[in-house]
């Protein structure tokens, strides 16, 4: 989870708020700032129940209810989610295997139901759509250090809590192809170094990509967006937007890593 809350969410910000100088104290440089966001308590062996809206361009909604857990695995990190309804997704399942050090990509499979099939996602698909929301694949895995480069724009204000506006480069065109990103900016909240809102700029289509963590909770002393918005645009025009609504979160649960097997996968929830 901590990667994933480092590579997702944007910002709603005009162009001219990243062209003014940066005012920010000298203690703390992006990188370090950015290191303090991934070494960020954000629990382990956790459940929650997950409310996913689509919004498509005219306002029309589809609602999917899904069942997520995440187990540590020193730290890497092993998730999977079920599909539990509507009709059409239900039995669907995603599982990750979301490895800290980068030395190998993430391993991600799609179990689906009605071809009674298992797909891996592959390296050059990981940019895509994942399960037709504003995520992608690579959005579901939280970013490797070392293959960003990071700069400190300025300081503001996300909802009466000061934040930084750090600006996130890929270091090669390898991690901007699997991303689909140019670039990012990300908003980090001063006082618990977590990213709150964010903007990507799409690599393919001139849109942007715009991330913001409408609530915040803290559940045992760990802080986790429990609502988030993400919205793709061209133009100004809204083109989608997807809604995550968590609830039932709880942490430190009896998770056995069998439950995070292609073989459980395939059996559902």
């Amino acid at each position: 989870m901590n990667r994933m809350r480092s590579a997702l969410f944007f910002a709603l910000a005009a162009g001219t708020v990243f062209s003014a100088p940066c005012a920010v104290a000298d203690e703390l440089t992006a990188r370090e700032i950015i290191e303090k966001v991934d070494a960020r308590d954000d629990g382990d062996n956790s459940t929650a129940t997950l409310e996913m809206i689509l919004i498509d361009k005219r306002g029309d909604k589809r609602v999917r209810r899904v069942t997520k857990l995440a187990k540590d695995e020193g730290r890497d990190t092993r998730s999977i989610m079920f599909f539990l309804a509507p009709a059409d997704v239900r039995g669907t399942g995603f599982l990750t295997y979301d490895y800290y050090a980068g030395e190998k990509d993430d391993d991600q499979w799609l179990y689906l139901p009605e071809l009674r099939k298992t797909k891996r996602i592959a390296s050059s698909d990981k940019s895509g759509s994942f399960m037709g929301t504003d995520f992608s694949y690579a959005d579901m895995t939280r970013r490797v250090l070392d293959e960003w480069t990071y700069k400190l724009l300025k300081e503001d204000e996300v909802r009466g809590n000061k934040v930084w506006l750090i600006e996130t480069m890929p270091r090669d065109r390898e991690v901007r192809d699997r991303y689909g990103y140019d670039k990012s900016v990300v908003f980090v909240r001063q006082d618990i170094f977590m990213v709150v809102r964010a903007v990507h700029w799409v690599r393919d289509g001139n849109k942007l990509k715009y991330f913001d963590v409408k609530q915040l909770e803290r559940f045992d002393g760990i802080w986790m967006g429990t609502e988030l918005d993400m919205k793709t645009t061209k133009g100004g025009e809204t083109l989608h937007r997807t809604v995550m609504k968590f609830s039932d979160v709880k942490f430190n649960q009896n998770l056995d890593e069998g439950m995070f097997t292609v073989r459980r996968l395939e059996k559902g929830p």
